[in-house]
């Protein structure tokens, strides 16, 4: 063969395969996950037509997507929850219990652990984490220590939104040094965001990748800030010059759309995951100013108001950009609302952000984790659909792995089931995916459910003590099975999980137990 022919072969070879990988990256859509924070089933106009606020962003995904019916949060508070989504693994399994707060660490997420975008990032996606982390970091002293290792004053003050030992190490970081175990070394090339609860934590203030740009200098005062029952969840925490309490999930946004347009402009051919993570709708409910009175709902109204905006904008920038043709967007929330929101809102507003049910956020019942969920992939999902089948939010690691065709190792995704088949209508109705659901509440509280039975080993909620506080005691039901170490349910018969059947079936109960006692040991529910 001659050089000149050669040369001719060479070049045409490289032409095909150029022109196969353009076309599998053209194939390979980009993903957008949205998480609000508290936000309820019932908050949502699409899940319930009683809702007081309109959610017209929201409501047009589900029309272009599909509308899940029984979706849930693997815990029903934050930081686990946040934990299982990105690992794919109920978060009972590392054995910690409660929330970070202030600069708590270190990363939940163990080092070598596969998380999404890890996944995501070895089928050659950019990927990028914007607004609240919560899953641990660690912070560092002067001298290099740990802050969370730190030894501080343990004395807790009598009012907890005062201070404390949180506030104190929050005063200790030497906000110099970077932080080695934040989001961008666990999967994500950009982090822009915040540690913990941007709005209601000890640390008010912002993280670029490893850092602190603009470190805290001084105690927050809440005097000019809104006053409303929706405003009292705020610690007087050390805070940034420039951090309005206000504008947090604008400023979230317009770093979301920034990174989404310098990713389409830059790198056009390259897939990319955006892991969108809010701070609306956690209390305090301190919407925009341009956002404050739009609702006839107060202020809370006002905040899901702008979630549902937020939502919007999101959406319109895909269409902007050209690539909302070839993105899958998933949208759903953290666990159930919060129990402040819910009795004032319903009592002032005649609006139930748990509705249609029992329980709000730390509950096992179902109001405190079955969430909203909508997907929508234009030409793959059929717009308008609906699905009753049951899923966890661990399953969305899984799921993604199908759609990039990735393997995941044994030793990852432990708790996470491919739903791609029912995202694209091709599951069979009697064969449900998942062989039964998994919740934790902020206790560790286990419950598990499998077809229309749930078991909950334990009394009570898990989470909130209805007898105890004085705004939950109203909703407090009377347990049919006082004497019962645990709690079953008929969901079918009794969505409202009012009667407890655990001493009349109790073959059920003790089957259900086994199979709760089985994934505990294994360390797993996905074969």
């Amino acid at each position: 063969m001659s050089y000149r022919r050669f040369a001719m072969v060479l070049v045409v070879c490289v032409w095909v395969v150029g022109a196969k990988v353009n076309s599998a990256r053209a194939e390979t859509p980009n993903i957008v996950l949205i998480l609000a924070d508290d936000l309820g089933y019932g908050d949502v106009r699409c899940y319930n037509s009683a809702s007081k606020v309109a959610t017209s962003h929201l409501d047009r995904l589900a029309q272009e997507g599909m509308r899940f019916t029984d979706a849930h949060s693997p815990s029903t508070v934050c930081t686990p929850s946040r934990y299982s989504i990105l690992t794919g693994r109920m978060c009972f399994r590392t054995g910690y219990r409660g929330v970070f707060v202030g600069v708590g660490g270190p990363a939940l997420i163990e080092k070598d652990r596969l998380t999404l975008p890890q996944m995501l990032r070895e089928q050659g996606y950019a990927t990028a984490c914007i607004g609240k982390w919560h899953i641990g970091m660690t912070f560092s002293t002067a001298d290099g220590t740990p802050v969370n290792e730190a030894k501080v004053d343990a004395r807790e003050p009598k009012d907890w939104t005062e201070g404390g030992p949180a506030l104190e190490r929050v005063r200790m970081v030497d906000y110099t040094r970077p932080i080695p175990d934040g989001p961008i070394h666990r999967g994500f090339d950009t982090f822009f965001g915040t540690a913990c609860c941007p709005t209601t934590d000890w640390l008010y203030a912002y993280i670029e990748q490893d850092r602190v740009p603009v470190p805290p200098q001084e105690q927050l005062d809440r005097a000019p800030l809104p006053k409303h029952p929706y405003s009292r969840d705020n610690r007087r925490g050390l805070i940034a010059p420039g951090f309005d309490l206000e504008k947090v999930d604008l400023v979230f946004l317009d770093k979301s759309k920034a990174w989404l347009q310098k990713q389409v402009q830059e790198h056009p051919q390259q897939p990319f995951f955006l892991f969108h993570s809010m701070q609306a709708v956690h209390l305090p409910s301190f919407a925009a100013a341009e956002f404050q009175g739009t609702t006839k709902a107060g202020p809370h109204g006002d905040f899901i108001h702008e979630m549902d905006y937020v939502v919007g904008q999101l959406m319109d920038e895909l269409t902007r950009l050209g690539v909302a043709e070839n993105t899958v967007v998933i949208f759903t929330s953290d666990n159930g609302p919060e129990t402040t929101a819910v009795v004032n809102m319903r009592r002032d507003y005649e609006h139930d952000g748990a509705r249609p049910w029992r329980g709000m956020k730390r509950d096992a019942w179902e109001g405190g984790h079955r969430v909203p969920l909508i997907v929508r992939w234009p030409g793959k999902i059929e717009p308008g659909a609906t699905s009753a089948e049951p899923t966890s939010l661990t399953d969305i690691m899984a799921t993604c792995a199908a759609i990039v065709d990735a393997k995941l190792p044994r030793d990852a995704a432990e708790d996470s089931f491919n739903m791609l088949p029912v995202w694209l209508g091709k599951q069979q109705a009697s064969a449900p995916v998942r062989p039964f659901l998994l919740h934790q509440t902020i206790s560790l509280a286990l419950s598990i459910r499998q077809g229309n039975w749930k078991l909950l080993d334990h009394r009570g909620s898990g989470g909130n003590n209805y007898e105890r506080s004085a705004e939950l005691r109203p909703y407090a039901l009377p347990d049919a099975a006082p004497e019962a170490p645990g709690q079953l349910y008929d969901l079918d018969a009794d969505p409202g999980e009012t009667r407890n059947l655990y001493l009349e079936q109790p073959e059920i109960a003790a089957r259900l137990k086994r199979l709760l006692e089985d994934t505990k040991a294994s360390g797993r529910s996905r074969d």
